[in-house]
């Protein structure tokens, strides 16, 4: 099955975006299902996308999430205008994480089986 998360809060404050990031890498684990996962950060979770961030230790890592989605086969793409206007540049995307725009967003809406909004 081919599923999009399209996640709208801020990196930490709320775990909105730890549990559906949560989601989307327990979809990729078993290679055997078939499971294939795309998400979209928008609005305040573009700020997940920001490399090197630096957590209390014991706390989790939204970037060490975002890389455990790309690193099984999953994408990632951050939306360039939310990335704008909140100074996000491309060099300081972490590892895996691509600019975005509504386009793509339309695009991959289009090529999924289900779409979970976090």
């Amino acid at each position: 099955m081919k599923y999009l998360f399209i996640l709208n809060d801020p990196p930490y404050g709320t775990e909105r975006s730890y549990n559906g990031l949560r989601l989307a890498r327990e979809l990729l684990k078993d290679a055997a299902a078939g499971n294939e996962a795309k998400v979209f950060l928008i609005g305040d979770a573009a700020s997940c996308a920001k490399g090197g961030q630096k957590v209390p230790p014991g706390y989790y890592s939204i970037e060490g999430l975002l890389q455990g989605v790309t690193a099984r086969g999953g994408e990632v793409g951050v939306c360039g205008t939310c990335m704008d206007a909140r100074g996000l540049e491309d060099a300081e995307l972490a590892k895996g994480c691509k600019r975005g725009s509504m386009a793509g967003l339309a695009d991959w809406t289009a090529w999924a089986d289900k779409a979970l909004v976090f």
